[in-house]
């Protein structure tokens, strides 16, 4: 597989490979860590990113349709995830990644009868983790291994725990990613990624439940602008499955299988990138009652050197 101007050295489990980025909140945040092959890694060096996504909660759901909004005392949740990240490939085999989140959120709840309203902004729990993507000399196939840090505020008393900016737990996170051309000239190529994470260690009695995340996708890197400038078209499924919590909050609430479409656009101009997509739901099937968002934003911009 040629390596590709427009693939950053950093592997994009920031926002994928699931958030879940670090990200809490059971009723929909993971998926953001996987996708976006813009953030494979294409060779020896450094990347450092920026990335923001924007989630916004405000429609009830139980089991695989639209549910009374009566049923859920949770009324909104809105987002903005705000993530700094850098990986650094030492050579073709070996690297390492690191990710810091930064969240800002509104939440509207009726836990108490009348709505009320809470803000809260606060650091994330950090991510680190290793790469290794010797298995060929392209290194087209690798996998991430790595830890979830409780360093996120898990204790904001006007949130609840599936709700809160930290989960308050360690977390396993152990993923892998393959991409290859789908035509003999290597203008079309397609992608895939993979990322699971489990609790190791927890606090406050509450145990986040399991995720497993995944992308499949494809692009088109055949547009240049002038001799510099390079668009790629992406498109993508991804797809999410969080099993229950456990201890503290409402376990019967948590929980969900979920498939989305993914169109975006990856933007490169020497060692500058820029990617963006849309995140649509398809499917989605949750347990109890819990908000979803009718669709999620993501931008990414990075730096190689």
């Amino acid at each position: 597989m040629p390596r590709l101007p427009w693939l950053t050295s950093a592997l994009g489990l920031a926002s994928l490979l699931l958030p879940s980025t670090a990200l809490a909140c059971a009723c929909g945040c993971a998926v953001f860590d996987v996708g976006t092959s813009t953030l494979l890694p294409s060779g020896p060096g450094g990347t450092v990113f920026l990335e923001w996504d924007y989630l916004n909660q405000t429609k009830n759901w139980s089991g695989s349709s639209h549910a009374p909004a009566a049923n859920n005392s949770d009324k909104n949740i809105r987002t903005n995830f705000l993530l700094a990240g850098g990986q650094y490939m030492f050579n073709e085999s070996w690297g390492v990644m690191a990710e810091v989140p930064y969240t800002e959120r509104h939440f509207v709840t009726a836990d108490s009868g009348a709505p009320e309203t809470f803000n809260h902004s606060s650091f994330g729990d950090v991510r680190l983790m290793g790469v290794y993507s010797g298995f060929s000399p392209d290194m087209s196939t690798g996998v991430i291994f790595g830890v979830k840090l409780p360093t996120g505020d898990s204790t904001y008393k006007n949130f609840d725990p599936d709700v809160e900016i930290g989960s308050g737990s360690t977390d396993l996170l152990l993923g892998g990613y393959h991409a290859g051309n789908i035509d003999t000239i290597g203008d079309f190529q397609w992608f895939a990624q993979a990322l699971w994470q489990r609790r190791i260690a927890t606090q406050h009695d509450y145990h986040p439940g399991s995720e497993v995340n995944g992308a499949v996708g494809a692009t088109y890197v055949g547009w240049k602008l002038g001799p510099n400038i390079a668009i790629a078209p992406v498109a993508q499924i991804l797809l999410s499955h969080r099993g229950h919590d456990g201890g503290i909050g409402e376990p019967d609430n948590t929980g969900y299988n979920r498939a989305l479409v993914a169109p975006g656009v990856a933007v490169s101009f020497a060692t500058w990138k820029l990617y963006a997509d849309v995140e649509v739901p398809l499917y989605q099937h949750v347990t109890g009652n819990q908000l979803v968002s009718p669709a999620a934003l993501k931008v990414i911009a990075s730096y190689s050197f």
